[in-house]
């Protein structure tokens, strides 16, 4: 089982409207002493902002929290140039942000916008490409390279490097991506979605942790940051639900997707059982 501690956190969309009081949660998860925010990333939907502008100016806004795209949209973010950008936003926060990494999705939309449009089995490959190229481009090397079929670097000079080593989560629930999170990343984060369980999501977990020790990893090196919908969680004891998915599945992260109505309240709450569980049961 993976023993870290216990962490706890929140993710928002980027909408235009509304940026104000997405800022003010934002602000109030930090003062709550929450451990991480996450953003949605679709550069396409017209309704939202860059996420990755927005994660830095929630960075300036804050003093502790973390925070992570959830997840970035990789077709229309060239790797080399998403790590610079991730290392930049670390640097300048002190070591507060985390990179998380999609295949994407919604072909049509990006093909729209001037990206690739790619099989499910073209999206993995170039995933698996990404991860190497972003951590050649986060390296203390003079030069890196890499030859590959969606990416290229020729003699790219990396830097300046983030703050802290920064975490690759995926966002992963077909079997190559399972496969891969437990090969390469430093974390999965799936979402609990309609028709889907807590027990889908530790059943899909084990795909993880297979591909982890084929590889020659600790499993417990894979963090499990799950996206939980409020709804999920309304009318429970939020303490003890979020206790019984750490003891079975292993959970060590829980990001709480906010609803509209009285989303601080949701925040508070969900600090509140942080601090009932305390520490890793």
């Amino acid at each position: 089982m993976n023993l870290r501690p216990l962490t706890f956190g929140l993710s928002v969309v980027p909408n235009a409207e509304g940026l104000a009081g997405t800022v003010d949660l934002v602000r109030r998860a930090d003062a709550l002493g929450l451990d991480v925010v996450g953003v949605q990333d679709h550069p396409y939907q017209r309704r939202y902002v860059d996420t990755l502008a927005l994660l830095g100016h929630l960075l300036e806004r804050t003093e502790r929290i973390s925070v992570f795209p959830d997840v970035a949209n990789l077709p229309l973010r060239p790797p080399a140039v998403l790590a610079k950008h991730a290392a930049t936003l670390d640097l300048l926060s002190g070591g507060r942000f985390e990179l998380g990494l999609g295949a994407g999705g919604f072909w049509d939309a990006i093909a729209a916008m001037g990206g690739p449009r790619r099989t499910p089995g073209e999206s993995v490959d170039a995933l698996s490409e990404a991860i190497d190229v972003i951590r050649l481009a986060w390296s203390d090397e003079r030069s890196v390279k890499h030859a590959g079929e969606h990416y290229r670097l020729e003699g790219y000079h990396p830097g300046p490097p983030p703050a802290h080593d920064i975490d690759i989560w995926l966002g992963a629930y077909k079997p190559r991506m399972l496969r891969l999170t437990g090969e390469k990343a430093d974390g999965w984060v799936p979402s609990l979605m309609r028709g889907v369980t807590p027990a889908d999501l530790g059943e899909l977990d084990k795909a993880v942790t297979g591909a982890a020790e084929e590889a020659g990893r600790d499993p417990a090196a894979v963090r499990r940051v799950w996206n939980i919908p409020a709804p999920a969680l309304d009318g429970a004891d939020m303490a003890a639900q979020m206790t019984n998915w750490a003891e079975r599945y292993g959970v060590d992260t829980f990001v709480l997707w906010p609803t509209e109505d009285n989303p601080i309240q949701q925040i508070e709450r969900l600090a509140a059982a942080r601090d009932t569980i305390g520490v890793r049961p």
